[in-house]
């Protein structure tokens, strides 16, 4: 069960953040292996006060198109699965939306199964 939020700063128009939602879940189904339908996807649009980055720490580069996608999840939490999860997210959102890999931040959060309820305060 992955869970991603996604910031970024305000002024992206609704097909764009939609496109970003679209990368992030066809990764976490294709890559990290979640299955389909499992689509929670926050995106908070934030003002630039709101939004606090260091845009040159360790060497890159980042721009006011700066996102920060953090995913928690159960499944994916192996090195071969994260980095395949890193890369396919950097090289859609650029292919797809001109986002330069500078401007990609991307932050993996694991979980048991035992942390989630999905409803009625019922654990999964």
């Amino acid at each position: 069960m992955p869970f991603a939020r996604i910031d970024l700063l305000k002024g992206k128009t609704a097909e764009y953040r939609a496109t970003v939602a679209d990368i992030v879940y066809k990764g976490i189904v294709d890559v990290l292996k979640a299955p389909d339908g499992d689509k929670f996807i926050v995106i908070n649009e934030k003002s630039p006060e709101n939004l606090i980055y260091d845009k040159n720490f360790l060497g890159w580069d980042r721009s006011p198109d700066f996102m920060l996608i953090q995913v928690t999840s159960t499944v994916g939490n192996n090195i071969d699965s994260k980095l395949a999860f890193f890369r396919y997210i950097s090289d859609e959102l650029r292919r797809q939306l001109d986002v330069r890999a500078d401007d990609v931040m991307i932050n993996m959060v694991f979980v048991d199964r035992s942390d989630w309820s999905f409803g009625d305060g019922q654990p999964w």
